[in-house]
């Protein structure tokens, strides 16, 4: 019965896989006319994300489809601060100034390398130089603004 009530519990507080939409490119940083904005219903969306989950998230992870690779790969710059990648053109130059300074996630990346390769892949890469694309930052600069959740991408 106690561990029944244990799983109860953890299976309470276990937080939801969710589709997060960005926009287009860099939107929520722009002076948009009214008729480009995405409007307030996607501002308001991803702010109010976080009032919808059980509690605050111990770590994020973020599957971004602006970064596809031969093999999975897991983003661990081994405990330097993620940088950050601009993988969008031709938008005005405090689009490119845009930063998120959440902290790494060492171990969801490492529990992820370890559960891939348990579940069959014979490789795993870790890429230790690539920055946080817009599909990670632009979602969670909105969500978490004060960028304190570790993320891993």
């Amino acid at each position: 019965a106690a561990a029944a009530a244990a799983a109860a519990a953890a299976a309470a507080k276990r937080q939801p896989t969710i589709f997060i939409p960005h926009g287009g490119g860099p939107w929520p940083f722009m002076d948009l006319p009214p008729h480009m904005d995405h409007g307030p219903n996607l501002r308001l969306f991803l702010e109010g994300i976080r009032d919808e989950l059980p509690e605050a998230p111990k770590a994020i992870l973020v599957v971004s489809a602006h970064w596809e690779a031969s093999v999975p790969t897991i983003l661990d710059p081994r405990g330097r601060s993620h940088s950050m990648l601009y993988d969008y053109y031709g938008f005005p130059p405090q689009t490119y100034e845009v930063t998120y300074p959440a902290p790494t996630a060492p171990e969801l990346t490492g529990r992820i390398t370890s559960l891939l390769s348990a579940s069959g892949y014979d490789t795993v890469r870790t890429e230790r130089d690539r920055g946080i694309d817009h599909g990670v930052f632009v979602p969670l600069k909105l969500m978490y603004p004060d960028a304190d959740i570790p993320i891993a991408q």
